[in-house]
């Protein structure tokens, strides 16, 4: 008999989608294996009126999956790595990620405008306040309302005209077929991704036989890049309050590594850089965190 496993994912299209690309990995490599996936609805896709920040972090898009996975109820469950708090539960791990899609984020306008071209005080859509900061930074007039729900939610809202423009990940748009509505992407370096963001992890029980995984969906250089980023945030006691960003490149054996802070406030905005042994991805995330600390102490 074919070892079923089942899966947990959000229930929102993109995580469907991005679901069933890990299945399909998996299968390539593993045909004996047969798969059901369980939608799991997670506060943070129930609470819509309210930033992140306000009720949680991103850590509400997880919760209930991991709750999940230590009650049995599902084998794995697959994230968005950009979706993965600092902390999680000592009995889970996550035991694979997928090569990086896109990190980039990508401005979404009404008419195909580009952020230079928009109006003055144009309102962007955004949840996130590592984007406003960053995107502020080269247009001090525009105006950031707040924007969750999925991403086909999220098009919808700009296209009732509630907003002039919006800012998404380019992996979400790519991965839903809808790469045609990038109006504009925005280089690593100018606003620095989320930590973790194209990247997809499968979180698992310590316990789990995860060969399957290692074998077929796992990729090597995305968990050093995943390392060093999450190294830098953890050191920085990172959520979703503070506006934080870091992303990492391998480029041979050298891996490069950018991050940004900025306090509570928006009011300061710290940059760094570093590059080092690709082999030393954790330790070269901690040493761009305490660049950041040295320029805040300063």
């Amino acid at each position: 008999m074919k070892r079923l496993i089942k899966v947990g994912s959000r229930e929102s299209k993109l995580a469907m989608v991005q679901t069933e690309w890990v299945i399909q990995e998996i299968k390539k490599k593993h045909p004996e294996l047969e798969f059901e996936v369980i939608g799991i609805k997670t506060a943070g896709d129930a609470i819509l009126d309210k930033t992140l920040d306000k009720i949680g972090g991103k850590g509400l898009f997880i919760k209930e999956l991991e709750h999940a996975l230590l009650d049995g109820t599902v084998d794995m469950a697959v994230h968005s790595m950009k979706d993965l708090p600092a902390e999680m539960p000592e009995e889970l791990t996550i035991a694979a990620v997928s090569k990086r899609e896109d990190p980039r984020d990508v401005l979404v306008s009404r008419d195909g405008t580009v952020l230079d071209r928009l109006p003055y005080g144009a309102v962007i859509g955004t949840s996130s306040v590592r984007r406003e900061v960053q995107i502020s930074g080269k247009r001090g007039d525009l105006k950031f309302k707040t924007l969750r729900g999925n991403v086909l939610t999220r098009l919808n809202k700009l296209l009732n005209s509630e907003y002039d423009a919006v800012v998404l990940a380019a992996a979400g748009l790519k991965r839903l077929g809808l790469e045609e509505r990038c109006v504009q992407y925005f280089g690593i370096k100018d606003v620095i991704p989320a930590v973790g963001q194209g990247v997809l992890g499968v979180e698992t029980r310590r316990d789990e036989d995860v060969g399957f995984l290692l074998d077929s969906i796992h990729c090597s250089e995305s968990q050093l890049a995943v390392d060093a980023e999450r190294a830098f945030m953890i050191k920085l006691n990172g959520n979703c309050s503070i506006p934080i960003a870091a992303h990492a490149v391998i480029d041979g054996d050298q891996l490069k590594v950018w991050g940004m802070l900025a306090s509570e406030d928006k009011a300061c905005v710290y940059r760094a850089f570093t590059c080092g042994s690709r082999y030393d991805a954790a330790k070269l995330g901690e040493r761009l965190a305490d660049m950041i600390i040295e320029q805040m102490n300063k």
